[in-house]
């Protein structure tokens, strides 16, 4: 049963009962079993019996029976944010551990409802899945404060929170919200609890408020099974995203701008940023060979030029990506460099001094040879040539993955400069090196990996995705909880699937996609902050990046060719309607006419889209904050040019 509590003293943090400060509240049950599918729907109503407003923060906490349990605040905190990891890290997010712990850790959060993807809390005691669910913000309509819901308009009003609190073994909502006991602006801009201010829920006296809070209570053999409550909140209250463009339209338009914008002839390679000045552009290289630049940019471009039946734009991709085939490779141990800075490969990209060691970044050197092996298949199936030495240069580099593997079947996080041989582990990172190995059983017919493949992926699949805490994907967040390393996965699973046909592949492929589904959002968040407070821009569709970088990046949209494989095999109609959101979300992301987010051409995008308090660190020219950055970025495009460049696939006609 849920208990209340509140707070209305600026200094005073605690939070005491509510008939203290002449708080009415009544909660009764109106039905439901606790399932996934039928949660107890509680209804709560709220009065002011006192004779003058009242202001602060309302919380309603529900109690987990478990001394331990594993909290799930989706696209916020997984499990503990692992809290039992070594805290001393350059990046810095909500750590959750027991008693007193430094700074990042705490026993308890709390944090405005936008930043989470979804407006619920969950735990997970081990074996049973405990949930709260209630609304994300309320409005004013007909002198009313009324919660929302899709389909229920009125005046903005107030957001609600979120929390957890290990120590108490509970789980809270709250009308209004705190962000405590500290603020993350990003992994390295933080601020103490704050006192109350403009977080604060009214209520004139006499005045009420009555809402819904659906409770879940079910059993679970493992975490995955949050997933179902997921699934039940998505229906409570998905909102479509915005319709704007056809994904025809969004490629073309992309396209062109990056191919007439970020091409750098001299480098054989696209620009990483390309700035809008007032009278001129700014170029800044960002070398790369994936992830930031280089075939993340080139093999989608290559894609979308096919397509489109361009040329021109087809013949820039091909020099990029035969560039980095005739001279990526370190001799020495047969991988490909990372990073080409002026002219000369190297390993020391941007995120150098973020790796644990010197090395090849496993992270890239899968992602490159996957690239690489998708743009062989998109040059054999779209037009007819086959590049041998693609395919050459993918096996010569996966010989060497395929050796370093540890005695669990996990492939390595960094790779030795001088052998090749894995310096260190534990991480999803690694997953693109499998990845790429999957594909290129695919495609060449070669079996010999696959049984060592197999092993890895139930490696993964059991000390990862099974406990929906997947870590360590790209190097710039010091193996902090994120939904990039996923992406990996999900492509190897696909693949694997495709050559083996097997079952439980199909199914952890579908937990994967749920996983990611966490960091995803299911409705339109308000914004608040230009430019994407006046363009119409929609939240839903879109992933946050990681529980350290509070932004919505469009690196998810790169798998709408793997959402469209699970569904034309499953027929699953919630999966599909998370890919309509994808792609949806995808055709809003880029301006349609010049100028549309406050800076640039038709087509340009960044991979920047803040849609909370999180990583407003851009601004405008007179210092007020920006919800997005001003620049064109080509890995961010090819994001988005690779989910919908497949098939053209377009919800809008359906």
């Amino acid at each position: 049963m849920f208990t209340f509590s509140a707070r209305s003293d600026r200094t005073n943090p605690e939070y005491t009962a509510p008939e203290i400060q002449h708080l009415a509240i009544g909660c009764k049950l109106l039905k439901g079993d606790g399932s996934a599918d039928s949660p107890f729907l509680h209804e709560v109503t709220i009065r002011n019996s006192g004779e003058t407003s009242w202001n602060g923060i309302i919380r309603l906490d529900l109690s987990i029976d478990a001394a331990s349990p594993r909290f799930f605040m989706p696209g916020f905190l997984y499990g503990t944010n692992r809290g039992d990891a070594p805290m001393q890290t350059g990046s810095k997010a909500p750590r959750l551990r027991s008693g007193n712990p430094d700074f990042p850790a705490s026993s308890w959060w709390m944090t405005r409802s936008d930043r989470l993807s979804h407006p619920a809390v969950f735990a997970f005691t081990g074996k049973r899945i405990a949930g709260l669910c209630a609304s994300p913000y309320f409005l004013k309509a007909g002198g009313r404060i009324i919660p929302w819901r899709p389909g229920v308009s009125g005046d903005w009003l107030q957001y609600a929170g979120f929390g957890c609190d290990l120590d108490r073994s509970l789980i809270s909502y709250t009308l209004g919200y705190e962000n405590a006991p500290w603020f993350f602006l990003d992994s390295r801009h933080y601020s103490p609890r704050a006192p109350l201010a403009g977080n604060c829920f009214s209520l004139e006296p006499g005045e009420e408020v009555c809402f819904t809070a659906a409770e879940f209570s079910y059993p679970a053999e493992n975490e995955t099974g949050l997933n179902a409550a997921i699934r039940k909140v998505y229906s409570l209250y998905h909102e479509p995203p915005r319709r704007c463009q056809p994904p025809e339209s969004a490629v073309r338009t992309i396209a062109e701008a990056v191919g007439s914008t970020a091409w750098l002839p001299q480098d054989q390679a696209y620009a990483g940023f390309v700035f809008d000045k007032p009278d001129s552009k700014e170029v800044r290289l960002i070398p790369s060979i994936s992830w930031t630049n280089g075939l993340a940019a080139a093999v989608p471009m290559l894609e979308a030029a096919i397509r489109l039946h361009r040329e021109d734009l087809r013949d820039q991709a091909l020099q990029c990506i035969n560039h980095i085939v005739q001279t990526s490779i370190n001799p020495r141990n047969g991988l490909p460099f990372t990073a080409e800075i002026d002219h000369i490969w190297c390993n020391r990209g941007w995120w150098y001094d973020a790796q644990p060691v010197p090395g090849h970044a496993a992270y890239l050197v899968g992602q490159a040879v996957y690239l690489i092996l998708k743009a062989y298949m998109f040059e054999e199936q779209l037009s007819g040539e086959k590049h041998e030495d693609w395919l050459e240069y993918a096996r010569k580099v996966l010989f060497v993955t395929e050796q370093s593997r540890n005695g669990d079947g996990e492939y390595p996080y960094i790779f030795s400069e001088t052998t090749g041989a894995g310096l260190c582990y534990d991480s999803l990172s690694g997953t693109w090196c499998m990845a790429a190995a999957s594909l290129y059983c695919a495609l060449s017919g070669e079996t010999g990996w696959l049984v060592n493949l197999l092993r890895s992926e139930q490696y993964y699949y059991r000390a990862f995705v099974s406990r929906m805490e997947c870590y360590g994907g790209p190097l710039d967040i010091d193996k902090q909880t994120d939904s990039e390393g996923i992406l990996a996965y999900i492509r190897a699973v696909r693949w694997l699937h495709a050559v083996t046909d097997e079952q439980d592949l199909l199914d952890h492929l579908r937990d994967a996609l749920e996983y990611e589904f966490t960091f995803k959002f299911c409705y339109n968040s308000p914004i608040k902050v230009p430019p994407l407070s006046k363009v119409g821009w929609s939240s839903c569709g879109g992933s946050i990046t990681s529980v350290c970088n509070p932004h919505i990046h469009p690196m998810s949209s790169s798998v709408v060719d793997e959402l469209l494989y699970y569904v034309s095999r499953t027929g699953d109609e919630y999966i599909r309607s998370r890919m309509e959101d994808t792609v949806l979300w995808s055709c809003q992301v880029s301006n349609t006419r010049d100028g549309e987010y406050d800076y640039g051409k038709t087509g340009w995008m960044s991979e920047r889209f803040c849609h909370s308090e999180g990583l407003l660190t851009e601004t405008y020219a007179d210092g007020s904050p920006a919800s997005t950055w001003f620049a064109l970025m080509p890995w961010a495009c090819g994001c988005i040019l690779e989910g919908l460049a497949g098939e053209f696939w377009d919800p809008l006609t359906e």
